[in-house]
């Protein structure tokens, strides 16, 4: 008969695994989804830590989950270069993406274990981006748009992503993005594009001009531009494959217009280079350095455009007006739209369509059309 003064030593359900000590350092054994024994150090001289480890790995083994040790090490820093580098290893561009996670998704998540990241916290993060909004020179001037937060909810979805093809975690939270306002609609009429070039700085004007007739990204594509990539003899003007947004290369043929501008722009480039300035870019602005006068790359013109698009009378448009307003002409001028999208860039029928702007005018011309085509009875009704 057993002493009841004497404690009895529990024994562990079959298949609950174990727990033992290892010099110092306490050990799990278990068996895993594989139905192959496992033994693991919980890097702990507490018992308690042991066992808690030992119920993950036993739950997750229920539950037909993969068995993944030490996933508890993996913080957010690491799985977040691991985006990073996979950004480089396939040519991708990376400015966006490091800003979105050096400004906004480190400073939030960093060092945190990937694996204690909830739904609730991405969440507080919306929250928190939100209430933060736009903010330079420490004073906050505007709110953060849901698209932009949705860029940065993206990198983190990547983040995880990336982590569970690695065999890092096994599962990530629920990450739903924003509902995004409607994209912009802006372009210009003929008229409002000749004011606004009126009001514009003349060393800018040409870039402007030339991204109104291609419908190019003016930052991305259009300053970008040097005199190897314009052909006078074919008559037209080359993107380089992996310089645009899409990586593939682009052509767009001379029109009359844009024969003009580039060879204008041209004759100017062969006056400064007998003046002993070599300037490789199709656009440029000459600037007072210590050294004296060179000719750099036209960088930024966010004032001058504010300052010539109020005086024009179209405030509130942006560069990328310039590109739907592109668009819109050469539907209007019937070229095919597979054509158009070779020649605008776009990879998608979806996008090359919300840049399709309908105008007022266009419904007149429409209402007119209808009129010439309408029986004479119906008419004199």
């Amino acid at each position: 008969m057993d002493n009841p003064t004497k404690e009895r030593k529990r024994r562990r359900p079959r298949g609950s695994g174990s727990v033992y000590l290892k010099g110092r350092t306490w050990w799990i054994s278990y068996h895993g989804p594989d139905g192959k024994r496992h033994a693991e150090s919980c890097e702990s001289e507490r018992k308690g830590d042991a066992e808690r480890l030992l119920r993950q790995r036993v739950g997750a083994r229920e539950h037909h989950l993969p068995v993944i040790p030490r996933v508890e090490r993996l913080t957010f820093d690491e799985a977040a270069q691991t985006v990073v580098d996979d950004y480089l290893a396939n040519g991708r561009d990376i400015d966006g993406l490091k800003r979105r996670i050096d400004k906004h998704l480190l400073p939030f998540f960093g060092g945190r274990r990937l694996v204690g990241i909830t739904a609730a916290d991405v969440t507080a993060f919306i929250v928190h981006r939100q209430q933060q909004g736009i903010v330079r020179r420490g004073v906050r001037v505007a709110d953060v748009s849901n698209a932009e937060i949705n860029r940065e909810l993206a990198a983190l979805k990547r983040t995880f992503s990336l982590a569970i093809q690695g065999g890092r975690i096994a599962s990530k939270p629920r990450i739903a993005l924003l509902r995004e306002s409607d994209p912009r609609s802006g372009f210009f009429e003929p008229e409002q594009l000749e004011a606004v070039l009126r009001h514009l700085p003349a060393e800018i004007r040409p870039a402007i001009e030339f991204a109104a007739i291609t419908g190019w990204r003016v930052h991305d594509e259009v300053l970008s531009l040097e005199w190897r990539q314009i052909d006078f003899a074919e008559g037209e003007v080359r993107l380089d494959p992996g310089t645009t947004k899409n990586r593939t290369g682009r052509v767009f043929p001379f029109t009359t217009d844009l024969r003009r501008l580039l060879e204008a722009q041209h004759a100017k480039h062969l006056t400064l280079k007998k003046a002993g300035t070599i300037a490789p870019w199709v656009f440029w602005r000459l600037q007072m350095t210590s050294t004296g006068t060179v000719a750099g790359p036209i960088a930024s013109f966010r004032k001058a455009w504010h300052v010539a698009c109020e005086q024009a009378g179209c405030p509130g448009r942006i560069p990328h007006d310039l590109r739907r307003t592109a668009v819109r002409n050469l539907v209007r001028a019937g070229v095919p739209q597979t054509i158009a999208m070779k020649l605008t860039g776009h990879k998608t029928d979806s996008v090359f369509r919300r840049y399709d702007i309908v105008s007022p005018d266009d419904l007149r011309v429409a209402g007119d059309r209808l009129d010439a085509v309408r029986p004479a009875s119906l008419s004199r009704r």
